[in-house]
């Protein structure tokens, strides 16, 4: 299973690659957009966009794994339907061809006949970035891929990769909002638990050079599966002398969570950021301690990934909802929430409807819960 996250881990740097080239090509980014609508449209938001990019990376991420993994392909799951529909009013299903000239043909399509704007995607999706050092040589993972299922968000906060704006980060600092808050998640979970035992984070956006105004990324892993458990990312030590915890929120939280936290968090510990993926990338690194959520607002291709590598670093996410019930439990990532309930349609059946916390330290996590029950 070594070779399959070096696989993810290549297909989401392709991914990357594919995000890139739509926000350099501005012409082409403005064809890009459009409206979520019905039952795939996130109700969080008043408008939902989904892209061409989402698309395109899903299924590509899809037929790369499939054809390496054949069988792990009915088991591959993705936030976007592949269906797209074009300025004449077609409706064209988006797939990777067997060549980079008959997806362009496809893609062209799309793009209302936009031949050059497609062959710049083609070559994207059927480029092999350089090889990746992953430092996973030696790691041995005792699973099997027809005991797996995988979760894709292509690009999770969509609406930040549109909006585009751009901030230089700064090591060990959290930053609110912009590119860097757009992610490529590819989870792993086995499917007779539902239980994360792998995850790939890419951040497409991470650095821009000076000179060439060109964007770089970076990646992040992590594996947890029986005795095994190996991330790319050091497990943080506890913030010494800091009082209190620190945490991240959504900007559209509850203001009676953002309260209790407030007093539950030192000065200055309490911060807000755009999408899910970065909130719990940010516990990850450590530039928080908990990411809190008391909505029903994230999906199991928002969670899944980074729930793998902070299982790793001995964290998890649990169902918030369910902690201020009676014990807290992790988020699974299997079936539909509710079971058999055929009132849920679309992506609803798949959110995280009872909230999360995403944390490092069980510790930190049973503080959260204590604090907030009995306010919700």
């Amino acid at each position: 299973m070594a070779d399959l996250l070096r696989l993810l881990l290549r297909v989401a740097e392709k991914a990357a690659n594919v995000a890139r080239v739509c926000r350099q090509e501005a012409p082409l980014f403005q064809l890009l957009v459009q409206e979520k609508t019905g039952d795939d449209k996130n109700k969080k938001f008043v408008q939902d966009f989904k892209t061409l990019a989402d698309v395109v990376i899903q299924e590509m991420i899809r037929h790369d794994v499939g054809a390496e993994f054949p069988e792990m392909a009915s088991f591959i799951h993705g936030e976007e339907s592949n269906k797209f529909e074009n300025g004449l009013g077609e409706s064209v299903t988006v797939t990777v061809c067997g060549t980079e000239d008959e997806t362009a043909a496809l893609l062209a399509a799309v793009l209302d006949g936009d031949r050059t704007a497609a062959s710049l995607l083609a070559g994207a999706i059927h480029q092999d970035p350089a090889s990746i050092d992953a430092h996973t040589d030696g790691l041995a993972v005792p699973l099997d891929p027809s005991q797996l299922g995988i979760w894709i968000d292509p690009i999770d906060a969509t609406s930040q990769y549109i909006e585009g704006r751009e901030e230089v980060l700064e090591e060990g600092h959290l930053f609110p909002s912009g590119l860097h808050c757009a992610l490529v998640l590819i989870g792993v979970y086995l499917r007779s638990t539902g239980e994360p035992v792998m995850g790939v984070i890419n951040q497409p956006f991470h650095h821009k050079d000076p000179s060439s105004g060109r964007w770089s990324g970076r990646h992040f892993w992590g594996v947890c599966c029986g005795s095994v458990r190996a991330c790319s990312v050091a497990r943080a030590p506890p913030s010494a002398g800091a009082p209190g915890l620190s945490a991240v929120l959504s900007s559209s939280e509850k203001q009676v969570v953002k309260d209790s936290l407030r007093s539950l968090c030192g000065p200055g510990r309490l911060a807000l950021a755009s999408g899910a993926g970065y909130k719990i990338l940010c516990v990850i690194q450590g530039l928080a301690d908990v990411y809190v959520l008391s909505e029903g607002s994230t999906f199991k291709w928002d969670s899944c990934a980074p729930h793998a590598l902070l299982r790793a670093l001995g964290g998890g996410v649990a169902d918030l909802a369910a902690g201020l019930r009676s014990q807290p439990t992790e988020l699974t990532y299997h079936r539909h929430h509710p079971p058999g309930d055929g009132e849920q349609r679309g992506a609803e059946r798949w959110a995280n409807h009872g909230g999360l916390v995403a944390y490092r330290d069980p510790a930190q996590l049973h503080t959260v819960i204590a604090a907030l029950r009995g306010k919700l």
